[in-house]
């Protein structure tokens, strides 16, 4: 069984502000979704998490060997219009959101491509639904708001104004994230200590925006 709809991604439309960015509803076919959850890894709490950390069942490792393929990465250079071949491909896979989690935020200058996918077959929250926005300052200025549902995938060519962010929730929002980096990235590999970057982001995180 195939798990992602590559028609549905191939029929999304590029938008261009506040950057280059696409949605495609039930990029997760609805019949795999169900198989896709059964086998969603095991994770207890908030975080992002490795893939290679995880234990999950067939679909789920399917859906990781199908988001990997040079066929997928190939549509998404079209897609974007940007070749892809030089840029290795990271992932991570989220289970629960925290009330330290969505601020508003640009991605490092190391990511190309964003991608988030989402799982939950319901979303009865005001919170946690992502806004790609027109400003780094007003969480109500969105291009785009994503409900995190049903297969639901957003991409992003990431640039100098690519903030997004979400309301404040706290519960089960299942997601993966995959990303297309700069080789340097990469190869720093897993946990490299921290930075005063990356220290100055955690700092920020636990900063109430709203």
């Amino acid at each position: 069984m195939e798990i992602i709809d590559i028609e549905a991604f191939e029929r999304a439309a590029v938008r261009s502000e506040p950057c280059d960015f696409i949605v495609v509803p039930g990029f997760i076919k609805s019949e795999a979704l169900e198989a896709v959850n059964r086998d969603y890894p095991k994770i207890d709490g908030p975080g992002n998490f490795d893939p290679d950390q995880l234990v999950y069942g067939s679909a789920f490792q399917r859906l990781l060997e199908e988001l990997n393929s040079p066929a997928l990465k190939k549509r998404y250079s079209e897609k974007f219009d940007l070749d892809l071949t030089p840029y290795p491909l990271q992932m991570t896979i989220r289970k629960y959101s925290d009330l330290t989690d969505g601020n508003v935020h640009n991605d490092s200058k190391s990511k190309i491509i964003t991608t988030l996918i989402y799982f939950n077959e319901e979303w009865p929250h005001e919170g946690g639904k992502l806004r790609l926005l027109h400003s780094s300052w007003n969480i109500d200025n969105y291009a785009a708001e994503v409900e995190p549902v049903r297969g639901t995938l957003i991409a992003f060519r990431r640039n100098e104004c690519s903030f997004h962010g979400f309301r404040k929730m706290e519960g089960e929002r299942r997601s993966l994230q995959m990303y297309w980096v700069k080789p340097k990235r990469a190869s720093a590999g897993g946990n490299q200590g921290v930075g005063i970057k990356k220290l100055v982001k955690r700092i920020m995180k636990h900063r109430p925006r709203w």
